[in-house]
């Protein structure tokens, strides 16, 4: 779908010099690098179309660049040509998914995020010890159909802080948390702390499932919101840790904050008295669309920018096996992802 055209932002007076806080890290994540990168190797390596099950990550401006080098979206296997390259995304699959790709002879490429196939393990090993397992998530995210596949009958989704208080388990001695990676730590912590009123015995995953990136972000966006009059948060609707980083923003201080995929969503009258903005993007989003947003700020006199950096962040992760060779059987290049972190403004 072609982009809107919106008329430039106006350069209008406001109490106070104007001034952008940048919050870092921000954008792209390991995870996301790595997912992105397999589907433009697999078209590199076995030519379009390659088909991707679901939206590789949460963005709309990513899924239609691949579509535009050849990837295929479809929402389940059974719409991919038997014996042709599929990619699984960066959420994960259920194991019945798996089984349905080989049924038909599919070339299945797994570019899960390996912090989200560490929840997919712990869900397998304490099932496996007959616990039950809270997932903490939201119902319908591809991630957690993908984890609470791995033990349907041990899994019991709790959406909210709410839920915590009315959830029903079968022996409250054997119960375990999980979490969806991409969620609000605030909130999270909070529905743990429900749980555990209830639930004394709940046992904790053997190691934070919320990921690095979400948290980073998270704090960041915390740091800016408590000065910034209104902050813009970049990424997609469905992107669980872009929804999050708005809500974290105005729990934090900051006096309004929206959404938006692109520069052009944002509104003129957001910018009504205005001094200070705060800007960040989701784990799933390249940095040329916030530099987008940057760039109409400044054209309505936002052209000081200061970066608001909490952590660096250097962590890659190794392509799927498939990939990670080129065609005459050499090492690639970018068998580590390369294209993390946030350059400075």
């Amino acid at each position: 779908m072609p982009r809107a055209r919106a008329a430039r932002l106006q350069n209008n007076p406001v109490d106070g010099a104007k001034r952008v806080l940048l919050a870092a890290p921000r954008g792209y994540c390991a995870g996301v690098d790595r997912a992105v990168i397999a589907v433009e190797k697999a078209l590199e390596r076995y030519g379009a179309p390659v088909y991707v099950r679901k939206q590789i990550v949460h963005n709309i401006h990513v899924v239609s660049e691949l579509e535009e080098k050849g990837a295929i979206f479809v929402e389940e296997v059974d719409e991919v040509p038997p014996g042709a390259h599929v990619v699984f995304s960066a959420h994960g699959v259920s194991p019945a998914v798996v089984n349905a790709a080989s049924d038909r002879g599919l070339q299945a490429i797994d570019a899960t995020c390996p912090l989200v196939t560490k929840v997919h393990r712990e869900a397998v090993r304490f099932a496996r010890d007959d616990f039950e397992i809270l997932l903490i998530g939201h119902d319908g995210h591809e991630e957690v159909e993908g984890t609470a596949g791995e033990a349907p009958e041990h899994v019991t989704v709790v959406n909210s802080p709410e839920e915590a208080d009315t959830v029903v388990v079968k022996d409250p001695s054997k119960v375990v948390w999980l979490s969806q990676t991409t969620l609000s730590v605030d909130e999270t912590m909070e529905t743990v702390d429900r749980l555990r009123a209830r639930f004394p015995d709940l046992q904790n995953p053997p190691s934070d499932d919320i990921c690095y990136a979400t948290q980073n972000r998270q704090v960041a966006i915390k740091k800016v919101a408590k000065d910034a009059d209104l902050v813009i948060v970049v990424g997609s609707a469905n992107s669980s840790n872009s929804v999050r980083l708005v809500e974290v923003a105005l729990e934090y201080g900051a006096k309004a904050a929206y959404r938006v995929d692109y520069a052009e969503e944002v509104k003129q009258e957001w910018l009504d008295g205005v001094a200070t903005v705060g800007v960040t993007s989701g784990a799933s989003v390249p940095e040329v669309l916030v530099r987008e947003v940057l760039e109409a700020l400044g054209s309505a006199g936002y052209e000081d920018i200061e970066e608001i950096r909490t952590a660096e962040e250097d962590l890659m992760f190794s392509l799927p096996k498939e990939l990670r060779q080129t065609t005459s059987g050499q090492r690639d290049a970018r068998a580590l992802g390369g294209r993390t972190g946030t350059p400075a403004p």
